[in-house]
């Protein structure tokens, strides 16, 4: 299990790069379909990479990350706590880093704002990615009825997969905020390994932390956080499809409340999006 103390320098966690950081690698191959391919190398490193990673610290794998991809590597967020605690580690250690949101054009009011206090804050703007087509254009498609109350997870795809793929576009890496006990097919992640439905490798510095630890680095450094939380909202994406939770339940069951579903499809395992 990681610490939870944030280093107050880069020194500590750059001395255990040596024994983390291999001479860098190409990491794609363009096949004859078209679709970005790990090499074989990069999956033999990967392999090696999580067992010493397992170990590892957040802030560690942040740095190595860096390290690793250099100007390749990006992070995504929809400024979530475990988002906001990333962002902070990665004013410390590697503040030049691209973020980018996928901004849905559905998100809480609450959730720019945080951006806004984000960048005053901890001194990180973060792009906002928006889809091609506005709201209103695309509520437009359907006859103004809003596809969020009748196909949520073609709505994701429109608004978030797709920008997403358009975005990562010649990145090579790119950090998530996932941690393994959110839900049963985040259990699977490794802390780093091949995204085939972006082309990208993944990094997942939270994988193995929990809820608890989250908070309290958020209230130890005083991490800039979405004020929803504090009124029962546990897991915050869309306005439509985002509601509180009640006293015993999953952190995820205010998303997408009264559909089969829990994931918008980011963070799912399989490639069913094209």
């Amino acid at each position: 299990m990681a610490k939870s103390v944030v280093k107050s320098s880069q020194t500590t966690v750059k001395k255990r790069l040596s024994d983390i950081l291999k001479p860098a690698m190409k990491t794609q191959v363009l096949t004859e379909s078209g679709k970005l391919e790990p090499t074989e190398e990069l999956l033999a490193e990967f392999a090696a990479k999580n067992e010493e990673l397992e170990s590892a610290t957040p802030e560690e794998i942040i740095a190595w990350a860096a390290e690793r991809f250099g100007t390749k590597l990006t992070m995504g967020t929809a400024f979530g706590p475990e988002g906001c605690t990333i962002l902070y580690m990665l004013s410390k250690i590697a503040p030049e880093t691209p973020v980018f949101n996928l901004d849905t054009g559905y998100q809480f009011r609450e959730t720019l704002e945080l951006r806004d206090r984000i960048a005053k804050e901890l001194g990180i703007e973060v792009e906002l990615l928006k889809p091609e087509l506005s709201v209103e254009e695309y509520e437009a498609q359907t006859g103004g009825l809003p596809l969020y109350k009748t196909n949520p997870t073609q709505c994701c795809l429109d608004r978030k997969i797709t920008v997403l793929k358009r975005g990562a576009e010649g990145k090579h890496a790119w950090i998530s905020a996932i941690r393994r006990d959110q839900s049963e097919d985040r259990a699977r992640a490794p802390i780093v390994g091949w995204d085939k439905k972006f082309g990208l490798v993944k990094v997942n510095p939270l994988a193995n932390v929990t809820k608890s630890w989250v908070w309290k680095l958020i209230t130890d450094h005083d991490i800039p956080y979405n004020p929803l939380h504090d009124q029962g909202y546990t897991s915050i994406g869309c306005w439509p499809c985002t509601r509180a939770v009640a006293a015993g339940e999953d952190e995820r069951a205010g998303r997408w409340s009264g559909f089969a579903k829990t994931e918008c499809g980011l963070h799912t395992l399989d490639d069913d999006s094209k």
